[in-house]
């Protein structure tokens, strides 16, 4: 996978920062395979405008996944921005197509989690083991398709996996996320999460600022735009 025939799409972008609609099979970090990440690929558009450009990592996704991705320009604006994360002030919205319909349209999930370094994969627990963490998100069912069911996600925390391993322990995994028990096919390396909006505060002017991250165009998300509208 050539860089030269990735496109960068930018939702936002002023001289201290910049957000981005990551494309799905790339990793965020640069690679040291020398593969394209999206690292590179906004390494090489500031380069357009800067010479030596610092590209600081604000927040991660994982490779499968699409969506909203934060990064600085500044150092400075990576220390303001982290700690909005780490406040917990920034509000994360996805969306998710499950295999299955929830039992309940509209709930609150709590678990522990803990990672299974063996298998890469998150594990949750109901109640607090030894090396696990709480994990909180609130879900809504608002839509469905030939495919699946629309999840509408709010993550309170952002832990390693934490919306694959929590809808998958309550039997709705994410269509195509193969790892924690989803049987139906999707695009290859790629599974229907999508970081839709990010509220934050605008560290260049102290202001409120929501981004948004437009749908894949492909069949899995056919008929959900009208309902986001």
């Amino acid at each position: 996978m050539e860089s030269q025939s990735l496109k960068l799409t930018v939702i936002f972008e002023n001289k201290h920062w910049l957000a981005v609609n990551k494309i799905p099979k790339l990793s965020v970090e640069r690679s040291p395979f020398g593969e394209p990440t999206i690292e590179s690929l906004v390494f090489d558009h500031i380069s357009n405008a800067y010479k030596n450009p610092y590209v600081g990592i604000i927040h991660r996704l994982d490779r499968v996944t699409t969506g909203v991705l934060l990064f600085a320009k500044r150092k400075s604006t990576l220390r303001k921005i982290n700690e909005q994360f780490r406040n917990r002030t920034i509000k994360k919205t996805y969306l998710a197509i499950v295999e299955n319909k929830p039992i309940k349209p509209k709930a609150t999930l709590t678990n522990f989690l803990w990672k299974d370094r063996d298998q890469r994969k998150g594990m949750v627990s109901p109640t607090k083991i030894k090396g696990s963490k709480e994990c909180i998100l609130s879900y809504e069912l608002i839509g469905q398709n030939e495919f699946g069911y629309l999840l509408k996600v709010q993550p309170v925390t952002g832990k390693f996996h934490q919306i694959r391993v929590q809808l998958s322990h309550i039997g709705c995994p994410i269509l195509g996320d193969e790892k924690y028990g989803a049987t139906n096919n999707h695009s290859p390396n790629s599974v229907a999460l999508h970081a839709w909006k990010l509220t934050l505060t605008n560290p260049t002017n102290e202001t409120p600022i929501t981004l948004v991250a437009p749908l894949q165009e492909n069949v899995w998300w056919k008929g959900f735009q009208e309902i986001l509208d």
